[in-house]
């Protein structure tokens, strides 16, 4: 009992192994791409977390806003604050730099510095007493050679009533400092009170210092301190900027308040630009990884579900053996679930790993937009575990059903063949001036596309979500290429979503086309019976599945108007209106071309079909 039970789920993977692998491979495709983004903005919070630890970044920057500076009673006042304090004194002012006049950033530092660790990444020795380091250049700041010679005229940086001589600092180390690690920009404090902006263009709406420099506090003599520089001491709180964080922020600016009075300003680490933005930029890839998660779960699990079920309806005569054998029912549905299970097995993991490499390539993407601190080696499987759990749930439900139903029947029922779905006239037929209209092939075409409704509506509905899909791709790429929005991210993104959704398209065409075939092996074997040549019998199929590809190309069109206007309003960046023309017929055109090349592919099976099919019997 147990070795031909063994051998009848072994034939079963061997003569099914076409749709074990379109399974599988819908599955990857899925469970690769929204994890794939969903690892990447877990990777970003997660590594960022690390960083605002290991740098030790501070929560608080405090400025006095006094001409004085912090009071002796001010500064006694924070010694028993719960965490780490260090003092100096920061301004943007206009500086001379070989030559040229810019606005620079001087942070001066009391003492050693223990919050906001900067990392020294190239110096050199120096016989002056006067040294100074720079923030190493990128996209917006310019960056000042090793060895080069600074002047600071402090009377006229701090407006002193008296005169004061000049002072030349020489530049000897090149530093990155844990605040400033976006590479497009730094705000300037002459902005205000920076607000940091909610749209990834919004960066080019500020005023950003040109250089950044670090000097010691003793070049300003008896200069009373004008910052404060304040990391809490439970370091673990931190995690991107989390509801619980900001709460106690909160609660933490208003203790510092009650110490300090009101003559201060305080800078909470979402004031940063470079955190705020880097957090922001995550925020929003999540926000469409959700969106288009609803469309991938929804097509992979139609597919799953298809496959499934038509595979256990055409094991019928196989189910009957096993019954007349003296098979339980649980056991002959296990055989079902084994395949289901293996299948959503193999495409989950490969799933995982295509995600974790999804995610490595978004990380070093956005290292165009941000000096991007080491990638954290935490392991995120949120997004992986969700749309893996739906799509398992899902399609072992649906087999589940399908096989208690099919198991509650008799052998003797189960051995007869399924009575043909009796034809019905189409709608077409009802119009005789079109009907007439149309040659004999047309006419057996439309019949059979509305024959069978339930092939009919999944096929169009996947392929309408599957085009909603490749609109939102191409919507965000037109925002890079066409609107002038400069995000490298954002256009990697939007290159991995039409990818990923073609995939899916190509994926969902061929499982369902495959099933068609298999489903009418002897109607296209009596087709070549009679004389159809190769070609004509493959376009029998072929005008099916262009006739359900337009119609659900047609349909989501339309579809995609809500998923861009969720789109648009996370990326709180572009309309529908401002859309160029022709992404409405590139997507088209897109899933068109995926269809035609699934069903290149699927030609030499339409072909190979056995004709003597045809002259078996129908018991």
């Amino acid at each position: 009992m147990v070795k031909t039970y063994l051998k009848t789920l072994v034939r079963t993977f061997k003569k099914h192994i076409t749709r074990l692998l379109s399974i599988i491979f819908i599955v990857l495709v899925s469970v690769g791409f929204v994890s794939g983004i969903g690892m990447a903005v877990d990777k970003i919070n997660y590594s960022l977390t690390d960083y605002y630890v290991t740098q030790n970044v501070s929560d608080f920057i405090i400025k006095s806003t006094s001409e004085q500076g912090f009071s002796e009673e001010q500064i006694a006042a924070m010694q028993g604050y719960d965490g780490t304090v260090n003092f100096g004194l920061s301004l943007d002012t206009n500086v001379t730099v070989n030559g040229e006049e810019q606005l620079v950033r001087l942070y001066f530092f009391q003492g050693e510095t223990t919050v906001n660790k900067r990392k020294v990444l190239d110096s050199v020795d120096s016989d002056s007493p006067l040294t100074a380091g720079a923030e190493e250049a990128d996209n917006f700041i310019k960056g000042i050679p090793l060895g080069t010679e600074v002047t600071l005229d402090f009377a006229e940086i701090f407006s002193l009533p008296y005169p004061v001589a000049p002072i030349t600092v020489t530049i000897t180390s090149t530093e990155r400092s844990p605040l400033t690690f976006g590479v497009d920009k730094e705000p300037s404090y002459l902005n205000g009170n920076v607000e940091i902006p909610d749209t990834i263009e919004g960066v080019n709406a500020l005023e950003g210092v040109d250089n950044i420099l670090y000097l010691s506090y003793g070049l300003l003599g008896n200069m009373p301190a004008g910052d404060m520089y304040i990391s809490i001491s439970n370091r673990n709180l931190f995690h991107a900027f989390s509801t619980k964080y900001n709460d106690f922020i909160e609660k933490e600016q208003a203790k510092i308040l009650d110490l300090l009075g009101e003559d201060v300003h305080i800078i909470t680490l979402s004031d940063n630009y470079s955190f705020s933005a880097l957090h922001n930029y995550a925020s929003k890839v999540s926000g469409i990884c959700w969106v288009l998660m609803a469309a991938f779960l929804l097509v992979t699990a139609l597919v799953a579900l298809s496959t499934m079920t038509r595979l256990i309806d055409e094991e019928r005569a196989q189910v009957a053996c096993l019954k007349t054998l003296g098979y339980p029912a649980w056991r002959i549905l296990l055989k079902y679930l084994l395949f289901a299970g293996v299948a959503l097995g193999i495409g989950g993991t490969g799933g995982y790993f295509v995600g974790l490499g999804i995610a490595r390539l978004f990380y070093v993407v956005f290292n165009y937009s941000f000096t991007m601190p080491p990638m954290s080696t935490h392991v995120t499987l949120v997004f992986f575990f969700i749309v893996f759990s739906v799509i398992v749930a899902v399609t072992l439900l649906a087999t589940a059903f399908s096989g208690i139903k099919l198991t509650g029947e008799t052998p003797a029922n189960l051995l007869r063949p399924k009575a043909p779905k009796r034809g019905k006239k189409v709608f077409l037929e009802r119009i005789p001036f079109l009907w007439n209209l149309l040659p004999f092939k047309y006419k057996s075409t439309t019949r059979n596309v509305l024959r069978f409704k339930s092939r009919f509506l999944m096929t169009v509905i996947a392929v309408a979500f599957s085009t909603t899909l490749v609109m939102a791709g191409l919507a965000l790429l037109d925002l890079c290429l066409f609107q002038g929005l400069n995000s490298p991210t954002l256009t990697a993104v939007s290159v991995v979503v039409v990818f990923f959704a073609g995939l899916l398209t190509a994926s969902v065409i061929y499982t369902l086309t495959n099933i068609n075939i298999s489903e009418r092996n002897r109607e296209l074997a009596t087709l070549m019976v009679l004389g159809y040549f190769d070609g004509e019998v493959a376009g029998y199929i072929y005008r099916e599945v262009y006739i359900d590809t337009v119609i659900g190309v047609l349909l989501g069109l339309p579809l995609s108007l809500s998923i861009l206007k969720i789109v648009f309003d996370i990326m709180a960046v572009g309309t529908i209106a401002t859309m160029s023309w022709f992404v409405w017929l590139i997507a088209p055109a897109v899933v068109l071309l995926f269809t035609a090349f699934v069903t290149l592919l699927l030609r030499r099976k339409i072909v190979k079909v056995d004709m003597n099919e045809s002259l078996k019997a129908i018991e």
